[in-house]
């Protein structure tokens, strides 16, 4: 079985510990590849050097909602000339959050607006984060030169509605499904993991957070994308190596990364 996590938060301090061992437990579950997103422009650098350091792991640089409190119009520059390293497949983790409120709205769509422009301008998809925002999202996204073009990015970690997956999806992006497609009571979600078109379905642990059961609870790591998979698979009546080949080939076509080097 292969299989591609396309949302990993592998630099995070909760794998200092056991870090190479975590990739090696996920190349030991067919896990091949692993896109690690970065949060700030600090981070950016972070993860950048895990792609020189382990060969299955590839990179999205962007500025992350909650971290765009003082945005600058002259990061931009700085994330393109980042973008231009050669295991940068997306520009990410980006969006919008309202949850946490952290970030006035105005400078937040800002922040998004312009790094979805840098993104249509180097062909890159992007990555991006939704929390309690969807109409504000999919309006940007609509605004965006990335809507309707082929392999527009991917709305990560998706919980939102089926209308929004929808609207995501008729401007070409993908949905990506996290841990809680495993949990008992979502049953909505799972739904729209049954319903979206086999071709725009991608899989995530978005770890160490939002961890799958039998693991709840616990740190979540890039083997257990596996849980996801086979959750997801059940419901569509799919074998799982089947459902999994899937979203790897949906994973490289959208964002590039091979399963051969």
């Amino acid at each position: 079985m292969t299989l591609i996590d396309t949302h990993c938060h592998l630099d995070f301090e909760r794998f200092d510990e056991d870090r190479d061992e975590v990739v090696v437990r996920a190349t030991a579950v067919g896990v091949q590849r692993i896109i690690v997103p970065a949060l700030d422009l600090q981070n950016c650098e972070t993860v950048l050097a895990l792609t020189e350091r382990y060969e299955g792991v590839y990179a999205a640089v962007g500025v992350h909602p909650n971290s765009s409190a003082d945005w600058q119009d002259g990061w931009i520059g700085a994330l393109r000339e980042m973008a231009q390293a050669e295991k940068v497949v997306a520009i990410g983790e980006i969006g919008l959050d309202y949850y946490w409120d952290d970030v006035p709205k105005p400078v937040q769509h800002r922040a998004l607006g312009q790094q979805l422009e840098l993104a249509a301008a180097l062909g890159l998809p992007v990555i991006i984060h939704n929390r309690e925002a969807s109409g504000d999202v999919l309006a940007l996204l609509r605004e965006s030169p990335l809507a309707f073009r082929e392999n527009a990015g991917v709305l990560h970690s998706f919980s939102a509605d089926w209308e929004t997956a929808v609207a995501a999806l008729d401007m070409g992006f993908h949905l990506g499904f996290t841990g809680p497609v495993t949990f008992k009571k979502a049953v909505e979600l799972r739904q729209i993991a049954v319903k979206a078109p086999l071709d725009r379905i991608l899989v995530e642990t978005d770890a160490p957070f939002l961890t799958p059961q039998p693991y709840r609870g616990k740190r979540n790591e890039p083997a257990y994308v596996r849980f996801v998979a086979e959750r997801i698979a059940a419901e569509r009546g799919l074998d799982t190596a089947v459902f999994a080949q899937h979203t790897t080939e949906n994973a490289q076509r959208l964002f590039g990364v091979m399963r051969d080097t």
